[in-house]
């Protein structure tokens, strides 16, 4: 073989090489995407398995309050349906959905000083906030982890080898028009 042939052989194990390299980054971003989902489905079922027994002990209290209690075991059904599906845009609504029940929850409770000082809410509601702070922190991470994904497959020359063994884009997990809108503290107390 003469001189020729081994730079054309090694260009072509160069690119061979680096071709691995660019599969192996886009794997790794596409699990990196799973993972972060994952980690939000775990908080959330979380949640989903707390919220009944702060519902439970806010009815104790709560008789005339069943409105209230109903619509935050309704967003409960809805954010697990989303999740179930995997469907972004429903979560994002539906999370929004909670989150006001939640609020809402959460400022009638203050009309009733026995169940403030009951040491089960207490722990309940301190419990479900700090699931609701990591839930968001998860949010954010797995947004970053999309869009890094989704802009690895974009990028030349990542496009040729996302485009040959179908890597896809993944959808963000979008805030709702609600949920980026100042809050009425007002309305949470009628």
């Amino acid at each position: 073989m003469d001189i020729g042939g081994y730079v054309m052989l090694g260009i072509f194990f160069l690119i061979a090489l680096y071709s691995v390299l660019i599969y192996n980054n886009l794997v790794n971003l596409k699990h990196a995407v799973s993972k972060s989902w994952s980690n939000i489905e775990v908080l959330l079922k979380q949640r989903y398995d707390e919220l009944p027994k702060l519902v439970e002990v806010c009815r104790q209290y709560m008789a005339y309050e069943k409105e209230t209690l109903e619509r935050v075991m309704r967003a409960r059904s809805a954010v697990n349906a989303a999740q179930q599906q995997g469907d972004m845009k429903s979560l994002g609504e539906a999370e929004d959905g909670l989150r006001i029940g939640l609020g809402n929850l959460f400022a009638v409770a203050e009309a009733y000083p026995d169940l403030k000082a009951d040491e089960s809410y207490r722990h309940l509601q301190t419990r479900i906030s700090g699931l609701e702070n990591a839930i968001a922190d998860r949010r954010e991470y797995y947004n970053e982890s999309v869009n890094r994904n989704n802009v690895r497959i974009e990028q030349f020359p990542d496009l040729v080898i996302a485009h040959l063994f179908r890597f896809g884009p993944f959808d963000l997990l979008e805030f709702t028009r609600r949920e980026t809108q100042d809050v009425d503290v007002r309305a949470l107390f009628n």
